[in-house]
């Protein structure tokens, strides 16, 4: 999960929890603990992507090729 999939679970959290009402659905459907996981959910996925970018942006750089400029011979 990238930092704009956790940004967007934290922002729709946020629009559960603190702009809709807990009963819109009804008794049975708690919108503002729905709101409240989405914005843990976004949390922790916006930490975990920092933690781990450094090392998803590492590359193989240091493999050396050698090439031999002798075409095969047949």
């Amino acid at each position: 999960m990238g930092v704009g999939v956790s940004i967007f679970f934290l922002t729709l959290g946020a629009i559960l929890r603190f702009a809709i009402e807990p009963d819109v659905f009804g008794k049975s459907v708690h919108m503002d603990i729905i709101g409240l996981i989405f914005m843990i959910v976004g949390g922790i996925g916006v930490i975990l992507s920092i933690v781990l970018a450094p090392k998803r942006g590492r590359t193989s750089d240091d493999r050396l090729m050698h090439r031999e400029n002798n075409p095969p011979e047949i």
